[in-house]
């Protein structure tokens, strides 16, 4: 289906249950996805495998790495849409990538961006939408570096006030973070309430050591 993403348009189709898919890189064609079941992680009781825990303390106390949101969006979605070795192939085409940078201009989509020494090495983007986030793609040039990107990005949807962080479909990837699927009339009941739940993806008042450092303690007296 050839269609013009207008924000308006995909605004209204997230929070109809819908997203737009391209049927590779170079199509011109999208299509719009219903799965009858839906990939959601729980923003404050996302699993964090030890060993990755370890590696985010011992990388902010030791400042190997930095997270920016929103430094080079662009740069973010053209990642997630190169084909790669270990993903032959995309569904995100020019058309979505446009689209996209548009929302991020209008302030509905946002990015978590992992660097090192400088240097754009991983990260991802979703759309924000009420207190529900999109997760749409992630991508890494080195290991480990969308997988701190995902938790940066749970320790800030917690903060906010987020209630809903959905990933659209479960991979072996996602499957360490404790992702689970709920059918979709299960998945609207869960969306619709939060929709329009004033959050701000933009925290001001912490800093991205202070937001991990409160996030795992809130874990902690939860467990």
């Amino acid at each position: 289906m050839q269609v013009v993403l207008t924000s308006s348009l995909l605004i209204e189709a997230y929070r109809q249950g819908l997203f737009p898919m391209a049927y590779d890189r170079l199509s011109p064609f999208i299509q719009w996805v219903c799965p009858e079941e839906r990939g959601q992680i729980s923003i404050p009781d996302m699993h964090i495998p030890r060993s990755l825990k370890k590696d985010i303390r011992r990388g902010l106390r030791e400042r190997s790495y930095e997270i920016k949101i929103d430094h080079d969006f662009a740069s973010v979605i053209e990642n997630c849409a190169e084909e790669r070795s270990e993903r032959p192939e995309t569904w995100i085409n020019q058309q979505i990538i446009d689209a996209f940078i548009k929302l991020h201009k209008k302030g509905y989509a946002h990015s978590v961006e992992y660097y090192e020494d400088g240097v754009l090495l991983g990260g991802l983007y979703g759309l924000s939408i009420g207190g529900a986030f999109f997760g749409e793609s992630m991508y890494s040039k080195v290991s480990g570096a969308s997988k701190i990107a995902l938790v940066h990005l749970a320790a800030r949807l917690w903060h906010a006030g987020y209630k809903v962080l959905d990933t659209q479909f479960v991979n072996d990837h996602l499957e360490q973070f404790g992702v689970y699927e709920l059918l979709h009339e299960e998945y609207m009941e869960v969306l619709k309430p939060v929709l329009d739940l004033k959050c701000n993806f933009k925290i001001d008042d912490l800093n991205e050591k202070e937001l991990i450092e409160a996030y795992f303690e809130m874990r902690h007296q939860r467990s």
